[in-house]
């Protein structure tokens, strides 16, 4: 079994900064492309950011230049720095991990969500 936590989620002001966190444990042999998604209210599921074992990222339009995501491969975790943070950027964040349990093959995981509310 896989299983992916995240936290860092909460209430920040407009302008404020935010940092997600999402570790993975469990019977893990190796982890491939780690993601981001956001789901607002009566919204669909969106790609936020995405990064690949070697560390190249790819972001939505809607967030460059003001969120970061990294991954630290020892710890099977991917982190969102969220900065100048608008009150669309409120959602449910998600993370997904292309996971290789046992050398098996590969699988999509998913987190259980965290919340983010921007609002003064």
């Amino acid at each position: 079994q896989v299983q992916l936590v995240e936290s860092g989620g909460g209430l920040v002001q407009p302008g404020g900064s935010l940092r997600l966190s999402c570790a993975a444990s469990g019977s893990i042999f190796s982890i491939n492309t780690m993601r981001w998604h956001r789901q607002a209210p009566g919204k669909q599921r969106e790609l936020v950011a995405a990064i690949a074992r070697g560390g190249s990222t790819n972001y939505a339009d809607s967030v460059k230049g003001r969120f970061t995501i990294s991954r630290d491969n020892a710890k099977n975790t991917v982190y969102l720095q969220m900065n100048s943070l608008k009150p669309e950027d409120t959602a449910v964040y998600y993370c997904y991990a292309n996971v290789n349990p046992g050398g098996l093959g590969w699988d999509g995981y998913w987190g259980q969500g965290t919340q983010v509310t921007v609002s003064s």
